[in-house]
């Protein structure tokens, strides 16, 4: 029978849970807009998507600070083993990236009003792919954190190359034509900053699917990721 002690620590962890679902949803939910409006430029759905996006940023910055109310309350309990603490301070870190990529959806919203208001032949080249591959990492970020999965974090890690190289190619790209059609420089700027959003979108995906795997197999994998390191995470009985 589970003692009282045990039944307010699963009460906290559940709430928890939630809180940082309901924030990873609704981060992803206006990724989804901004890019949807990034990379079919229209007057119209740009200023509706782009809508939704500004008006979830401010529930997104108050779930940030409700999960850290609440982490706090739990550390305050000293009731929690180890792997719950290291819970508590990965779902902080997870949530306090949430919200970036939040900001960063909001970037991008503000580079698709701008280009709404120009005359703009063509999104760059390699912006869909890179554009799917960031959605795929995010996608992946929020399975491993609702099933403490970290053989979707692992691929997350995998993935980052990917849409560095994407990034490395739409620069590439569009500085050539800048230099062919000075007078579209304007738009391309503005796609040249949102492809740096992406990048950074992904780089927090990154930082979730690391802080994950820190509290499910207590690996700190930052800074110094090898094949090793994601082997071990995914597969923990191989390590000597």
């Amino acid at each position: 029978m589970a003692t009282p002690a045990t039944n307010v620590r699963m009460i906290y962890q559940d709430v928890l849970a939630n809180y940082l679902i309901s924030m990873a949803r609704t981060v992803e939910s206006s990724v989804e807009n901004a890019l949807e409006a990034l990379l079919h430029p229209n007057a119209d759905a740009a200023a509706t998507l782009s809508s939704k996006v500004f008006l979830a940023e401010p529930r997104v910055n108050e779930m940030e600070i409700l999960i850290d109310d609440h982490a706090v309350r739990m550390l305050r309990t000293g009731l929690l083993d180890e792997e719950e603490i290291r819970r508590v301070v990965a779902s902080q870190k997870i949530a306090n990236d949430l919200e970036r990529i939040g900001d960063l959806a909001v970037n991008v919203s503000e580079r698709v009003i701008t280009l709404a208001g120009m005359s703009v032949a063509e999104t760059p080249r390699d912006l869909e792919p890179m554009s799917g591959a960031v959605r795929g990492m995010l996608g992946r970020s929020l399975g491993a954190l609702i099933f403490r999965n970290v053989v979707l974090a692992g691929e997350v890690l995998e993935a980052d190359d990917v849409v560095d190289r994407y990034r490395d190619q739409i620069f590439e790209h569009l500085l050539a034509r800048m230099n062919e059609a000075p007078g579209q420089a304007a738009s391309q700027l503005q796609f040249l900053l949102a492809t740096r959003y992406l990048e950074r979108m992904a780089d927090h995906a990154t930082n979730i699917a690391e802080d994950i795997i820190f509290w499910v197999r207590g690996l700190d994998v930052r800074h110094a990721r090898t094949r090793i390191s994601i082997e071990e995470a995914n597969y923990p009985e191989k390590r000597s």
